[in-house]
């Protein structure tokens, strides 16, 4: 008599990981590799002194019309961490590819002239997360979404 048994699950096989919590991850990742990049242009000699006049780089002063759009910029990547998790499947899925695309773009025209290798190297590791993020929902499984 012989059964088909299989061994017992060894404790350190890494369980499956719901594309949906990979690309909320993945969002996550994308907005600290933002906030430090920020955080360490402050450390830019001038920088201060032209936040302290009023001014952002290139989008020049900081009219309520220009804080409004940067603050929306950020809470786009912000929000698809949520959005990941909650959308349907096929919402998320394409917003996902939509976004992941979109801000890949943004973010290699904010390297164009110039930047500061910190800003160089937080711009390609957002850039490839971003385009994970469009890869990796583009090739979300269509069932069990």
């Amino acid at each position: 008599m012989s059964a088909n048994v299989s061994p017992p699950r060894n404790p350190q096989d890494d369980a499956p990981v719901s594309i949906r919590i990979k690309l909320a991850g993945l969002w996550t990742s994308i907005m600290l590799c933002y906030l430090y990049a920020d955080y360490f242009g402050l450390y830019v000699r001038g920088n201060l002194d032209a936040m302290n006049k009023g001014l952002m780089g290139p989008l020049g002063e900081a009219t309520p019309g220009v804080l409004l759009g940067v603050s929306v910029m950020m809470a786009i990547p912000a929000l698809m961490v949520m959005l990941s998790l909650i959308l349907r499947a096929v919402v998320a899925r394409w917003a996902n590819v939509a976004i992941g695309l979109l801000y890949t773009a943004i973010q290699g025209t904010t390297m164009i002239g110039g930047a500061q290798p910190y800003y160089l190297f937080f711009g390609s590791v957002e850039m490839a997360m971003t385009l994970a993020v469009a890869v990796m929902a583009w090739r979300w499984p269509t069932t069990n979404g």
